[in-house]
């Protein structure tokens, strides 16, 4: 059975688990991972502030994995999956707010659908993948364009405090081969793509990352993104939509520099 569930905080300030239907926010007892059951009257949605759905031990992101995004950046199709690694301290929930970093003149959006992991995953086959799966949820793997291309490698670019917003929540049962992908800034349509044009599937990546580290129930796989890349800039908001999900929207700010 499918599920929308959920991290928050009610407008009490303590923390709940829940499952979302609609406008019908139903509090819940037991585990994420495991069993869990309905917990007293709904909340009201317009009360409750969305925390990041799950709280990853890392986040592995996927480069050049969309073959129109391979060649906007002019890459050639990879061989292997290109693996990076986003800290957990990047990771916000919908509604919070982007800080563009001083340091970047060139932050850009990344709108990915990811793939949260359900339980202990270490070098399994292709074929038993989908089995550690808990859901899915959207991601925007926020990126400082110009640190990238200065640095040749990923962690600056990539790891900036609020550089990787989750959310709004996980769906479970959800068949993921071929998703529309979408991003708006302000309204406008900048990313719009399919999961079908992954250049490698769901099953692929977690086999191949589970051959390389052991992912944990709670780690996120951000499967890559589609054509369409741009800049962010203060004052904005950036809307990353995925069919079958829901939509993540984050407010964009200027960063403070250093004290």
């Amino acid at each position: 059975m499918s599920e929308r569930l959920a991290r928050v905080l009610d407008p009490a300030g303590r923390y709940r688990l829940v499952r979302v239907e609609d406008d019908h926010v139903q509090p819940l007892v037991g585990d994420l991972f495991g069993e869990h059951w309905d917990d007293g009257a709904p909340l009201d949605r317009a009360g409750l502030t969305w925390l990041p759905p799950v709280v990853p031990a890392k986040v592995v992101g996927i480069g050049s994995n969309y073959r129109a995004h391979a060649a906007e950046l002019g890459r050639p199709l990879p061989p292997v999956p290109k693996m990076f690694l986003k800290p957990s301290t990047a990771v916000i929930g919908h509604g919070a707010p982007i800080r563009l970093p001083a340091m970047s003149a060139l932050v850009h959006h990344e709108a990915e659908l990811a793939v949260v992991i359900g339980r202990h995953c270490s070098n399994v086959r292709e074929d038993d993948a989908l089995d550690y799966v808990l859901g899915y949820t959207c991601a925007n793997d926020v990126t400082a364009r110009d640190l990238q291309k200065a640095d040749t490698v990923f962690g600056r670019a990539k790891g900036f405090d609020t550089f990787c917003p989750l959310g709004p929540w996980i769906v479970t049962g959800l068949d993921a081969r071929d998703l529309r992908v979408q991003a708006h800034v302000d309204g406008v349509l900048r990313q719009d793509g399919r999961s079908s044009d992954l250049i490698f599937g769901i099953p692929r990546l977690i086999s191949f990352v589970s051959q390389v580290m052991t992912l944990l129930p709670g780690d996120v796989i951000a499967t890559g993104t589609p054509a369409g890349v741009g800049p962010l800039a203060a004052g904005q908001r950036v809307r990353v939509e995925i069919e079958g999900i829901g939509a993540l929207e984050n407010p964009v700010e200027a960063g403070e520099p250093p004290a």
